[in-house]
């Protein structure tokens, strides 16, 4: 049997990990995930038949990577801000687009 105290739940590693200040913040950055997803989910299929291109196809992943992606980061800080989480996305959304700048800027021998 393992100890509780040696193995901490789900929760308080996501708590731990994302450096927040209760469980209940870590449920409410979870929510948002998941409201974000849905709403992707329901979006998605529209804005890629509004170009009419087909299921599967190159065309559509390069839309689904130039539109759909970015609309995804936008849902994420609308509904952050919605359920008082702005600040953890915002600070998450900083942090991506430093690593895609980095990955762009030129490397110095």
């Amino acid at each position: 049997m393992t100890s509780e105290k040696s193995n901490p739940g789900f929760l308080k590693r996501l708590q731990t990990k994302w450096k927040l200040d209760s469980l209940f913040q870590v449920v409410m950055v979870l929510v948002v995930f998941a409201c974000t997803g849905f709403t992707i989910l329901f979006i998605k299929n529209p804005i890629l038949d509004f170009f009419g291109v087909e299921k599967g196809g190159f065309v559509n992943t390069v839309l689904y990577l130039l539109l759909v992606l970015p609309l995804y980061q936008i849902f994420l800080l609308v509904y952050g801000f919605i359920f008082g989480q702005f600040q953890f996305f915002w600070e998450k959304e900083k942090q991506i687009f430093r690593r895609i700048g980095n990955a762009f800027s030129k490397k110095k021998s």
